[in-house]
This record gives structure tokens, C-alpha cells and sequence, in this order.
């Protein structure tokens, strides 16, 4: 069981890590790109900057669910790699739908993907409406200045 939240928990620093890195990366495009994004016409950059975000963040969602699928193949979680998978995107998204489980042993380390996706979803969901906010809150303030 120690073994289980140990490596569980290793597991769930890095995938904090690799949301932290990625958010300073996504800042830093954001900074590059902030004059080109409050000049007009704003609306469709707007749109444009949400899909962008939007692609970021299903990517650092995919290499979450990538580390943990690979981390339950390698200890012997479940049969196949198909399986593993299968089931760190069912646990990372939170669905749960138990067709497909871990052996006995590893219960607890499977079950700890799930609160990573749920703490990856919350994370980036939150980073994606401050981005939005902040874009759009630049784009007004430019508005009312010309």
C-alpha cells in the first residue's frame, strides 16, 4: 500500500510540474502575442486565442494521461497497454465506469489518476478563464483608450 501512494504521489508531482511549465510557456506566448491580441479586430482573436488555449490544454491533459497509463503498464496494473490506457483516460476524466479495473494490488495507485485528472481539469480550467479574462480585459481597457 505505501508502495502505491508513494508512486502515486511522485506521479502526481510531476504531472503539477508539467502543468507549471506549461503554464509558464503559455505565458510567455502570451506576452509575445499580447499587442497583436488587443489590436482590433478583437473578436476573432478572441476566438482564436480560446481555441489555442483550448488545444493547450487537451494536450497537457494527453501527456497527463500518457504518464499514467505508461506508469500502470510498467507495474503490472492491467494486462495490455490498450488497457492501461483505456483506463487512465476513464480515470482522468473522472468517468469511472469500471468495465475495465486494476488487478487488486494496484487499486490504489489507479484510483490515484483519477484525482490527478480531477486536479488537471480544475488547474487548467482555471488558467484558461484567467486568460480569458485577461485578453479580453486588455482589449477593452485599448478599446475605451482609442
Amino acid at each position: 500500500m505505501l508502495l502505491q501512494i508513494a508512486l502515486g504521489s511522485g506521479l502526481l508531482v510531476l504531472n503539477v510540474i508539467l502543468m507549471a511549465l506549461a503554464a509558464l510557456v503559455l505565458e510567455s506566448a502570451f506576452r509575445t502575442v499580447h499587442p497583436w491580441l488587443i489590436a482590433p479586430p478583437q473578436r476573432p482573436k478572441l476566438v482564436l486565442m480560446l481555441v489555442a488555449v483550448g488545444l493547450w490544454v487537451l494536450g497537457v491533459i494527453t501527456v497527463g494521461v500518457w504518464i499514467w497509463a505508461l506508469s500502470l503498464h510498467l507495474v503490472g496494473a492491467f494486462g495490455t497497454f490498450e488497457e492501461a490506457v483505456y483506463f487512465s483516460v476513464v480515470a482522468f476524466s473522472t468517468l469511472g465506469l469500471g468495465d475495465v479495473v486494476p488487478h487488486p494490488e494496484w487499486r490504489i495507485f489507479a484510483a490515484m489518476a483519477s484525482v490527478n485528472g480531477f486536479l488537471s481539469f480544475g488547474l487548467l480550467t482555471a488558467l484558461l478563464v484567467e486568460a480569458l479574462r485577461q485578453v479580453r480585459l486588455a482589449q477593452l481597457e485599448r478599446r475605451h483608450r482609442d
